[in-house]
């Protein structure tokens, strides 16, 4: 979604430059740019509702490579949304209305559960209906609904209690478990998107076990090493967001990772998980890969 400015709304702009006195013109370009801002509110809205109609229409698709092109659309369009704080109210605004919630077609379509499709008789042959095959999700297109999950936790609360409605928790564990390196690194992000301020979303990791499937992809030490580095980050964005939480969820979070990597790893977590609060977004991230790097270090030390 990418918006050109208005024809109408440069020649208002161009008319107030007119040289006439200024104190006449006053009210009446009051007036007049109240309804520029107006009618701009609305043309950005009944764009931000098409793009979103378009996105989810391939979303929600039968058909895998359709659902990919509709990902990518509402990813493109969502990082655009990103760009302004007015376009991120219109989305939150739209989120409200169940025909245009993302979340819930993610869970419905992409990161739903394969199923058993075994035709048990003919009777579809011989009927009106035809038989309705949806084909697989691929993994290209998993690792693409996450990021879409993703980004709408991040500029829309509400889509974590949404994600919890479906049971986010666990689908992103199995993905996480059974998965390839592509899906599970994007299954961190969002993970780390959907529990930052849902204490259900943060009981339900708990009660899966989180802590314990994310210590054992980081303590393989034949695995992916830059799968390693994102449970190394999603470690410190976890623990730095609970520490001294003294009741649950997550309040035993410091001696499961003890448990889990020892001692030293576990102090270094916690301390590294402090860092930059007054650094710039960009050099916080580049911190976080750092202390990353150096939690996975002191792994491979024993």
């Amino acid at each position: 979604m990418y918006l050109k400015k208005a024809l109408w709304a440069e020649g208002v702009a161009a008319a107030k430059a007119s040289p006439e006195s200024e104190a006449e013109q006053a009210p009446a370009a009051t007036a007049v740019q109240e309804l520029v801002n107006s009618l701009n509110r609305q043309r950005v809205y009944r764009e931000v509702t098409l793009a979103l109609k378009t996105g989810l229409r391939d979303a929600r698709a039968e058909f895998s490579f359709l659902r990919v092109r509709g990902l990518r659309s509402l990813l493109k369009f969502l990082r655009s949304v990103a760009e302004s704080d007015s376009t991120i109210q219109l989305f939150c605004q739209t989120q409200s209305l169940s025909e245009l919630q993302v979340v819930p077609a993610l869970f419905q379509h992409s990161l739903k559960e394969p199923e058993d499709e075994s035709v048990e008789n003919l009777d579809h042959i011989f009927g009106v209906e035809p038989l309705k095959i949806t084909s697989p999700s691929t993994d290209a297109e998993v690792a693409l609904a996450l990021r879409v999950l993703e980004g709408c936790c991040l500029l829309h609360s509400e889509s974590t209690a949404l994600a919890h409605h479906h049971k986010a928790i666990p689908v992103l564990m199995n993905i996480l478990s059974t998965r390839g390196v592509l899906e599970q690194g994007a299954c961190l992000d969002a993970l780390i998107s959907i529990m930052l301020d849902s204490s259900a979303n943060q009981m339900d990791f708990e009660t899966c076990n989180g802590i314990e499937e994310v210590a054992e992809l980081i303590r393989d030490k034949q695995g992916d090493e830059n799968l390693r580095l994102k449970c190394g980050e999603f470690l410190l964005l976890l623990i730095g967001h609970v520490n001294g939480r003294e009741r649950p969820p997550l309040a035993a979070i410091h001696e499961d990772v003890r448990r889990l990597l020892g001692e030293k790893s576990a102090s270094l977590i916690w301390a590294a998980s402090q860092f930059g609060s007054t650094l710039d977004p960009k050099e916080r991230l580049t911190a976080l890969h750092i202390q990353a790097r150096r939690v996975l270090e002191s792994l491979d030390l024993y």
